[in-house]
């Protein structure tokens, strides 16, 4: 049977990341060559917003600084959304580029102001509600944590060791078979993103990270 002519021919895909996730692949994925072009931008993207948040903790940077760099950084993530939902391979550079200029610039202006990165003790991940869940050794390093207004639960390495038992599904499929992964957690906490509706290139926001 032919293909219909609008129908798009299958391709073999790899494991879905975070950009996956949020957003719908654009014009930028007419082929296979122009997919891993675009992947290559996106995946720099990902490294360092991975990078920042093993720094400074999971959404925590963009709460560091003012909140007039806080909307720029947020203008500029939601134009990278609308390249990578409807943008071609060129306009997905550009954001790609912009976006990670913008993560090195809140990075920098946190630094300049003497904000403390995450403690090496600490250990964050986000939940599934946007819950900031942080791991740390005992009681007494508890009060590493730095909640900057995030909703935040804190676990010792003993309390993690009762829910392990808790659940003894986990503890026996993880001992059955080594390395399996029983859930990816990677929703980002009250994502503003998440709120708004899908847009277009067309949508009007200026150009705030530009490296001139």
């Amino acid at each position: 049977m032919k293909p219909r002519p609008n129908q798009r021919k299958q391709k073999i895909y790899r494991t879905p990341t975070q950009s996956d996730r949020m957003f719908n692949q654009g014009a930028w994925d007419v082929s296979n060559a122009t997919f891993l072009a675009g992947r290559a931008h996106t995946d720099g993207v990902e490294a360092v917003a991975i990078g920042m948040e093993n720094k400074w903790g999971c959404g925590r940077l963009r709460l560091l600084v003012t909140p007039e760099l806080r909307e720029k950084f947020d203008r500029q993530r939601f134009k990278l959304a609308s390249a990578i939902r409807n943008g071609d391979l060129e306009a997905l550079r550009i954001e790609c580029e912009r976006t990670k200029l913008a993560w090195r610039t809140l990075d920098a202006y946190a630094s300049s102001i003497d904000c403390q990165p995450l403690s090496r003790r600490v250990w964050e991940v986000t939940l599934k509600d946007g819950t900031v869940a942080a791991i740390v050794p005992d009681r007494e390093c508890a009060g590493m944590v730095q909640p900057e207004g995030r909703k935040m639960v804190v676990f010792t390495l003993e309390e993690i060791a009762n829910l392990i038992t808790l659940h003894d599904f986990v503890l026996q499929t993880k001992l059955q078979w080594p390395g399996a992964e029983v859930m990816r957690v990677v929703k980002n906490v009250l994502d503003p993103l998440d709120l708004m509706r899908p847009t277009t290139l067309d949508d009007k926001l200026d150009d705030v990270f530009v490296n001139t």
